[in-house]
Order: C-alpha cells, then structure tokens, then sequence
C-alpha cells in the first residue's frame, strides 16, 4: 500500500493544503480563500476557529476527495501558519477573542515603549532585538492591559500552528525556534520556560512546551477526526510558522543560503553555522534582528519580515486593476496576470517613479510602525503601469537593502533561494534578481509551506534519517541570472531609495 503525507499551511489571505506521496511527489493540491479582520487602524485579526480550524478541516476533506486516498493511508500530518500570533483559549481550545496577527498588527505600541523603558539597557539580552511588534510578549501584555475579563479566562496563549496541532491531538506544543524567536523573554535558550521572565506577561503554564517540529506532538483524537475527516490515531509533529515550513521545502537546511519569501509581506531566512548578534548599520541601511537556532539542529539563522510585498500589489490591483478584477471574477484572464505583463514592458527604473512600500508601516529593516508609503517622481506622462513596476521595485529595494546588511555584517550569502506566491510573477522575479546582482534559484510552484509541513511530516514519520537526506530528494529548481545593466542602475539609485524615508520619516511620525 502506497504511504503518503498531509501538509496545510494557514496564510494572511489563503489556505493550501498538500498531499505527497512517499517520493515526495504531490497528488492532491488544493486552496482556499480567507479575508483578514482591520477593526481599527494597526489592528489585524483573524477569525481563528472559522479561518484557521475551518480552513483545516475543509481541506482535508477535499484533498481526499480530490486525491481518493483514503484516511488511512495517511502515515502523518504537518501544519504551519501565521507565525507570530497571539490567540488566547480556554481549556477546551476554544478561541476567547480573534487572533490578534503577526509583525503587521501594531496595537502594543504602548506596551512596547513601556518594556523599553521597564528593560533598559537588558532589552538586548531580554529581546535578543529592540522590542517589536513581531514580539508576542507584547501582544500578550496588550491582553493583560486592555482586555482583563479576556486574560483571566485563558488557559493558553497560542500561534497559529500551536493552535492547529492542540485542535487535532489535544497537546499544547510550540516550535521550539518560533518559541524562542517570536516568544521572548518567555522561553530559555534551551527551550524550557523561563518562570522568571513570565512573571511580567503570565503563568509559565500558560504558554506551550516546546519541541522540534519534526518531532510527533500527538495523534488525531476522535473529536478532530470527525470534523476533518481524517483517520482518529494519525499522528501529527509539532509544526512551526508558514515561513520556515516553505524555507524547508526549496531545501534551506545548510549555511551560507539565504531565502526570500514573497506572500503578503517578505520574509526571510538566512542560515548560519554560528549564533549572530543584532546589528545596527553605521550607513543608514537599517537593522537586522540577532540570530537563533534554527529548526535543523546545529544550525543557527537571521530572520523578520517586512509588512508588505503581496498586500503592496495587492493595493495597486485594487486601486488601478479593477476592471481587469472585474472580469476575472467573470472568469477572464487573473488580474495579477495582466499586471506582471505590463509591468515586463516598463524598463528599468519605471521612468523615475520610487514607491516606499511601507503602507502599513515597517518592520525589517527599518522597524518603524509609524512609517508610510511614498510615491515619489510622479509625473503626469506616468501611467498605472509604472506604479505597478515601481511597486514590484519597491519589495526588490528592500530585498537589496537586506543584502548589503548581510555585507555589512561580513557574512555574504553563497546562494540565495526564492519562494512564495510573489515567484509566480517573472517580472518581480527578474526585477529581484536584477536588483541584488546574484544568481536566484526559484523553485517549483508546489514547492510551499503545506508541501514544507508534509516534507517534514515525512520526516518526523522517519521517512528520512534527518534534513540532509530530505533536501536531496527535493526537485531542482530554475535559475535566474541578473541583467548587469538593470543592476546597476538599482545599485546607483538604492541610494535615493533608502533615503527618501531617512529624509522624511520625522514628518511621516507626526501624520
């Protein structure tokens, strides 16, 4: 009887779900949509028992029915999403208010500035990083704050994969590099919980245990099984964010490769074969937030994420496109389409428009929640089609930004790997490629976070004797080579880019 594996990854707009065989090849491939919550302005939630619970469940059941596996012929199942969150349950894992998002929501400004000031000069060993707010420590205190009846009910504060896995096995378990990464102060290095440093957010039991996630946190209970269609006694392995399943499946798992993750925001891991201290650049280039383990063991890695990439196109599609989404609701051609097709006949430089793309403010490099978008060189000769270029210029600036920081820090990529939705786009893809100077390899497009959850699903399941193996049966991906002359006009004008928002970032605080 053929063996096959289960992957679903949770994301800001959309649900994938993946299943693969025992050669790692997929046989059912199915996504659905979801909306995002903006109650307010820098608050972004999500519904976690009807998006993330809900989307679980649908796809299972249509990745059978599409595939005609039958349950049990499912050896293990992976998941992933959002991967900083903060959602309290109660003891039944009931959701006690909306999941309060990731880096982009920024409503614990206050609570922030507060632990700056209550820290000091320990923020560093604290934080690992000035205090974000990717930092669910913060979100938590937000709770504590602003919504007491809410925090003394919860048993639990949970990310989007903790929440998943205790939803199908009952045990409450996080990754223990998002732990130790999107958690702090809350966990040691070690992964045990620091009963200190909870004192100031909440009960040490409050938070999930940490493991590999890799390793197998439970099996389905009866419960989870009826509502997912899966078989009751499937076992599940801890899971861990939507970035780092997708960096396993293109194959990060050794040092010197760094990957871009294009989705809704940027995101990006680079990974080392040493711990690596934050850094703040002496040039004006930013900052980058300091090292962690990394899920494969022995290895360290750098990591954040920027607020936009996707929801930047995603702005210009529904501002400048709504014809052409119009028709695609009709059943024409997608809109994204028709945008990566004008944005091919731009040149380089969109004729001298520069877009900042901070609309929702910032995290890497610049961490500013209050900085915001810039159109710059406007002129009435230009058309949507360079405001679409410029956008896709815009993520490639600070893709490029985020390079010379790793200069800077002496440590220069070897190879640098591509993934996400944004690769589906030649045009972005090209204009990234040009924008750094360096080869990018981009790889399938089934290679995601839910084909990552069910690769390591595989894994855990001991289908591979550890990561090294796994990469090796992975496919190959394409190779993008840079036009030198597009890259060097990037190179020359980064400059303007970078200090457009250094030159203006006072009057944008006081909008």
């Amino acid at each position: 009887m053929k063996e096959y594996y289960l992957g679903i990854d949770i994301g800001t707009y959309e649900s994938r779900g993946m299943l693969i065989d025992e050669n790692m090849i997929p046989v059912a491939d199915c996504s659905v949509t979801h909306g995002m919550d903006h109650p307010q302005e820098g608050w972004f939630e999500h519904d976690a028992d009807k998006v993330w619970w809900g989307d679980f469940c649908k796809l299972c059941r249509l990745l059978l029915e599409k595939s005609n596996i039958r349950s049990d012929e499912i050896r293990c199942v992976g998941t992933s999403a959002l991967g900083t969150d903060c959602l309290p349950v109660d003891k039944d894992c009931n959701p006690l208010r909306p999941a309060i998002l990731y880096g982009i929501d920024s409503r614990a400004e206050e609570e922030i500035k507060w632990l700056t000031q209550y820290y000091g000069d320990d923020v560093k060993k604290m934080f690992g990083h000035p205090i974000c707010t990717g930092d669910t420590a913060t979100k938590i205190l937000w709770l504590k704050n602003h919504e007491p009846e809410v925090y003394e009910k919860t048993y639990k504060f949970l990310t989007g994969s903790s929440y998943l896995t205790a939803k199908l096995t009952g045990k409450y378990v996080i990754d223990q590099f998002l732990a130790k990464g999107s958690f702090r102060p809350l966990y040691n290095r070690d992964g045990t919980i620091n009963k200190e440093n909870c004192s100031l957010y909440c009960r040490p039991d409050q938070i999930a245990e940490c493991a590999y996630s890799f390793e197998i946190a439970g099996t389905v209970t009866e419960e989870a099984a009826k509502e997912s269609g899966l078989k009751k006694g499937t076992p599940v392995i801890v899971g861990t964010g939507d970035s780092t399943a997708e960096a396993i499946s293109v194959g990060l798992v050794e040092s010197g490769t760094v990957f871009f993750q294009y989705g809704s925001s940027m995101f990006y891991y680079y990974c080392v074969d040493r711990y690596v201290d934050d850094y703040v650049s002496a040039n004006g280039n930013g900052s980058l937030k300091g090292g962690k383990e990394f899920t494969i063991p022995g290895t360290f890695c750098i990591g954040d994420g920027t607020n936009a990439a996707g929801t930047l196109t995603r702005w210009v599609r529904d501002t400048f496109y709504e014809e052409e989404l119009k028709k695609e609701r009709a059943g024409g051609e997608n809109a994204y389409a028709v945008m990566a097709r004008e944005a091919a006949e731009v040149e380089a430089g969109s004729e001298g428009l520069i877009i900042l793309p901070y609309i929702y403010g910032e995290r890497s490099p610049i961490q500013d929640a209050k900085a915001s978008g810039m159109l710059f060189g406007l002129k009435g000769t230009h058309t949507r089609k360079q405001i679409n270029r410029a956008a896709l210029e815009a993520v490639g600036y600070s893709t490029l930004q985020h390079m010379i920081l790793f200069d800077e820090m002496n440590l220069p990529p070897k190879s640098v790997i591509t993934a996400g939705g944004g690769t589906k786009n030649a045009a972005w893809m090209q204009i990234i490629c040009d924008m750094i100077g360096r080869q990018i390899c981009i790889p399938k497009r089934y290679q995601c976070s839910a084909y990552g959850d069910a690769a390591m699903a595989a894994l855990g399941d001991r289908r591979f004797r550890d990561f090294t193996e796994l990469r090796d049966s992975l496919p190959k991906g394409k190779i993008l080579v840079p036009n030198e002359k597009n890259h060097i006009y990037y190179k020359e004008h980064y400059k303007m880019f970078r200090d457009l928002y250094l030159n203006n970032k006072d009057m944008m605080h006081r909008i």
